[in-house]
């Protein structure tokens, strides 16, 4: 069992790297509009809270030590002094958060815990992430900040509705490799 989850946690780490090759929408003020962040929602989903979590922190750390794996590219320390810092240190938490509430909430239908936990995850905590972060880098005010962030929520719900037909897809086929319904 170990060596499985060890394969399914490199597997979305990969996933999410792999989205990093999706050109990103460049905006004006520095935060790309990326695919990555539909991979964070799949992980929690897909893994469950801590092997989810696992998977963003092992790239997390791969891209840390130089790995250009971020969207347009970027990889190294330099990201981390970047506006997008709070995001990409995000995505453990946002996998975990998503993971967690769907598993929680798996009584529910599948399309509804899929729905509100990669919201909660990859929606509400990444932006609390983001927020901060980018507050921290500009120096900007919470409001300011909050309000620069806002107008990336309407991707970001395409994101939670993609994750829940992917879930619901791969549960119809393949049951046991939705972690967050496993009782």
């Amino acid at each position: 069992m170990k060596d499985r989850s060890l394969v399914q946690i490199a597997l979305y780490a990969s996933l999410v790297a792999a989205l990093g090759f999706i050109p990103p929408i460049p905006f004006a003020f520095g935060v790309p509009i990326t695919a990555q962040s539909l991979g964070v929602m799949l992980a929690g989903i897909m893994l469950g809270p801590w092997r989810g979590a696992l998977a963003m922190l092992l790239l997390v750390f791969v891209v840390s030590l130089g790995a250009p794996l971020l969207a347009g590219g970027r990889g190294g320390l330099g990201v981390l002094t970047g506006p997008t810092v709070g995001f990409f240190l995000g995505w453990p938490l946002a996998a975990f958060f998503a993971g967690l509430i769907a598993q929680s909430l798996r009584r529910l239908p599948l399309m509804a815990a899929t729905a509100i936990g990669a919201f909660t995850g990859g929606i509400v905590v990444l932006y609390l992430c983001g927020i901060a972060g980018f507050k921290l880098v500009t120096g900007n005010g919470w409001i300011e900040s909050t309000l620069t962030m806002a107008v990336f929520i309407p991707g970001d719900l395409v994101k939670v509705v993609i994750t829940c037909m992917v879930a619901q897809a791969v549960y119809k086929g393949m049951p046991q490799a939705v972690a967050t319904r496993a009782t």
